[in-house]
């Protein structure tokens, strides 16, 4: 019996090209992609264990962007190979009793980042020699800034027909926060698709940042008054940018974009996961290498499917058997990491890369 590739890797126009001229080359990288998608990220986690050792010889910024769970990994990233595995086992080993309130859900995710962070002090992720996080939220607006859950309700189905009617339209419910490396700007820094203010990070808000890029509405409190931005209350990046459809190379068409993933699909914004026809528009897409599990890899998985936000209810009483699920997860997700090294040392990569899903006759 023929055994499927684990790994699908694709490629946007420009980057195919670069990937059947020269193979991939770490040092044509220069920004690293993060999708939000709560525990979605878990099958990625032997993938990342294998992509970030590329890079220990760089001297060059890398820029790393995400939004909510990609931007928790790519913290861990950046503190090294033991803050990925603690990472790994907090975010496992969390366990509710019950439906819990906000409240809890958000004191939960507190203990995760301290056990992420270890002994390193919050500036030890702002003195990496090359890496560059960016950490990707929103300001609430008018109803959706509210803590009462009646009236956030109430806003966000507000944003939900917006959203249906045009994207753009979210800019009356969520302002956009990008939290950066003050040391490099980054080449995505002038996106404007949505009013966008811009925040250093610093050691006195990088907790706050990264808490808010994962603080989903209606599920986790919200963040307020982050140190060095607006007043407000700020909230999942996902809800503008869910999977990051971002101009992030800022016209540079020298550079590869390498974005992990979970799927073969780039969804823009959080509201917009049942909308088919909602399709990326950056123009860096061309410049896009995506690696996902292929399709044969997730129906092999248990319950033939990635983990995901709704196991907690699924399993709710039954942690035992939802932690059995996702470690067998992470065991398979090895399988990513080394079918992508293979590609990339091998420098068949050019070969077994395919056009992006959405660019293909068909698809």
């Amino acid at each position: 019996m023929k055994k499927h590739p684990a790994l699908a890797i694709y490629a946007g126009k420009k980057a195919l090209a670069i990937l059947r001229d020269e193979g991939l080359k770490p040092d044509r990288i220069k920004v690293v992609a993060g999708a939000a998608g709560g525990p979605k990220w878990l099958v990625l986690h032997g993938l990342d264990r294998a992509v970030f050792p590329l890079f220990k010889k760089r001297k060059r910024p890398l820029y790393m962007v995400g939004s909510s769970i990609g931007t928790w990994r790519f913290l861990s990233a950046v503190l090294g190979e033991k803050s990925l595995d603690r990472f790994r086992e907090s975010y496992i080993e969390q366990r509710y009793d019950s439906r819990p309130t906000p409240q809890e859900v958000t004191a939960e995710s507190l203990k995760i980042l301290r056990e992420l962070m270890g002994n390193n002090r919050p500036d030890a992720a702002l003195a990496h020699p090359f890496y560059r996080l960016n950490v990707l939220a929103v300001r609430g607006r008018h109803l959706v800034a509210s803590e009462r859950k009646n009236i956030q309700t109430a806003g966000l189905a507000g944003a939900v027909f917006a959203n249906l009617a045009n994207r753009k339209l979210l800019r009356y419910f969520f302002e956009r926060a990008l939290f950066y490396d003050r040391r490099d700007i980054p080449p995505f820094f002038r996106m404007n698709e949505f009013p966008t203010q811009k925040a250093p990070l610093a050691p006195d808000n990088l907790a706050e940042a990264v808490m808010a890029s994962g603080s989903i509405p209606l599920v986790m409190a919200g963040i307020r008054n982050i140190a060095g931005a607006k007043p407000g209350t700020y909230r999942d990046g996902g809800m503008i940018d869910y999977h990051v459809d971002i101009d992030y190379l800022g016209g540079d068409d020298e550079g590869l974009v390498l974005y992990p993933h979970y799927t073969d699909r780039i969804i823009p914004g959080w509201l917009d996961k049942k909308l088919s026809w909602r399709m990326p528009e950056s123009p860096a897409m061309d410049n896009l290498v995506l690696l996902a599990p292929s399709r044969e890899f997730v129906e092999s998985l248990p319950h033939g499917k990635i983990p995901d936000r709704d196991d907690f209810m699924l399993f709710i009483g039954k942690d035992g058997e939802r932690i059995a699920y996702w470690r067998e997860t992470v065991a398979r997700s090895e399988r990513l990491g080394e079918e992508f090294l293979e590609a990339v040392d091998s420098g068949k990569i050019g070969k077994i890369a395919r056009p992006l899903p959405w660019e293909t006759p068909g698809k």
